[in-house]
């Protein structure tokens, strides 16, 4: 995917707040801290397009970015942080649950989870989640260049087993080296049903506003 444009465009807490859904859109969802900023980043060649943070947690709206004037990145609240307030978890729940089943131009979740880290129950009851929406879904196991060769071979199994999918299901990530982002965007322009020769629309060359 060539990028020729990458703007943000707005935050948002509730429906009434979302832009229009006039471009179909991706969302990434995770855990915090499992580097779904620097992924999204990777993806669309900039640097701090998502702006990422030492502290997990930070991402606390549905954030919106324009790509290519063609599409949309949702960037969704990360969950399972123990710091942050049981009030503000159980805040973050609704807000993502009713973008995901509420929003028409959605077209798919890519999911990620740290290939370092066993799957928890968040992650189960998301998937069930999308699932039961009859929303299609990626699984992404990021952070890959944190293991050698043979340790992310062993883990690659153990995810087949504990999600029950083959190697077909879910593909593996990584920000640092790159690993991963060719055959990420092959699946995301597949979910956007994207062709070459789709004519882009113009984007605007300013982001509307600044987020954190």
């Amino acid at each position: 995917m060539l990028i020729r444009s990458a703007d943000f465009i707005t935050s948002a807490a509730k429906p009434s707040q979302y832009p229009e859904g006039d471009l179909p859109e991706i969302a990434f969802a995770g855990r915090s801290n499992v580097g779904k900023s620097s992924l999204i980043n990777t993806l669309v060649n900039r640097k701090n397009l998502v702006k990422t943070s030492a502290t997990p947690g930070k991402t606390r709206l549905v954030n919106f970015f324009a790509i290519n004037g063609r599409f949309v990145f949702v960037d969704l609240p990360g969950y399972g942080y123990a710091k942050v307030s049981k009030q503000e978890r159980a805040r973050w729940k609704p807000m993502v649950e009713s973008y995901l089943t509420g929003r028409t131009s959605l077209r798919g979740v890519i999911l990620l989870q740290d290939i370092r880290r066993d799957p928890g129950a968040e992650e189960q009851d998301l998937i069930d989640f999308l699932h039961h929406a009859n929303l299609p879904a990626l699984l992404v196991f990021t952070k890959a260049d944190k293991l050698s060769g043979n340790r992310r071979t062993a883990r690659t199994g153990q995810i087949e087993k504990r999600f029950s999918i083959t190697k077909d299901d879910f593909l593996l990530f990584s920000a640092k080296t790159g690993q991963g982002k060719d055959r990420l965007w092959q699946r995301i322009e597949a979910l956007l049903g994207l062709s070459e020769t789709m004519p882009d629309v113009a984007a605007g060359n300013e982001k509307r506003a600044d987020h954190e």
